[in-house]
């Protein structure tokens, strides 16, 4: 397999679970996204419309700063770029990193955490923050549900 980076963005800790899985799985490094203001318990609350996330996710041109931008993704062939999903496409602080990084030539793969929807709209509303000639591949809903062996196998089928 190709120099992999695992990077991800976790606000409740599941999907850094799971990224952490992935890395001891593919032996790849290992990057977390972190948002320059962290997210609280009441920012997450979907169910309410004045919570952080569902301002944010309203409007699909909101970037939430990064706390660092420091992840070295020239030393990489792919990256497997993982979040947790929410109203069925990535956090748009995934859409501020891949827009914070030349992606030229790289091959994405996509993972994510979800408490019951697919990719949805994902891979189409991502494609705007990536350059042209980059390759992004929707990868799998993983749930901490896969053995290191299943992770390392399933990393193997999608970076080919």
């Amino acid at each position: 397999m190709s120099k992999l980076l695992i990077a991800y963005f976790s606000a409740s800790g599941t999907t850094a679970k799971v990224a952490e899985q992935l890395s001891q799985a593919t032996n790849a490094d290992l990057y977390e996204i972190k948002p320059k203001t962290p997210y609280t318990k009441d920012d997450l609350n979907w169910m309410d419309k004045n919570s952080r996330s569902s301002i944010e996710m309203n409007d699909k041109s909101f970037r939430p700063a990064l706390k660092d931008k420091d992840a070295n993704i020239q030393a990489y062939d792919i990256v497997a770029l993982g979040f947790p999903i929410w109203w069925y496409v990535a956090p748009n602080i995934i859409n501020t990193f891949l827009e914070s990084y030349d992606f030229s030539g790289k091959t994405v793969v996509l993972f994510a955490t979800s408490g019951g929807s697919g990719f949805g709209k994902t891979v189409s509303e991502l494609k705007n923050s990536i350059a042209a000639d980059t390759k992004i591949i929707e990868g799998k809903i993983l749930n901490n549900k896969h053995s290191v062996d299943e992770l390392a196998q399933q990393m193997k089928s999608l970076c080919k």
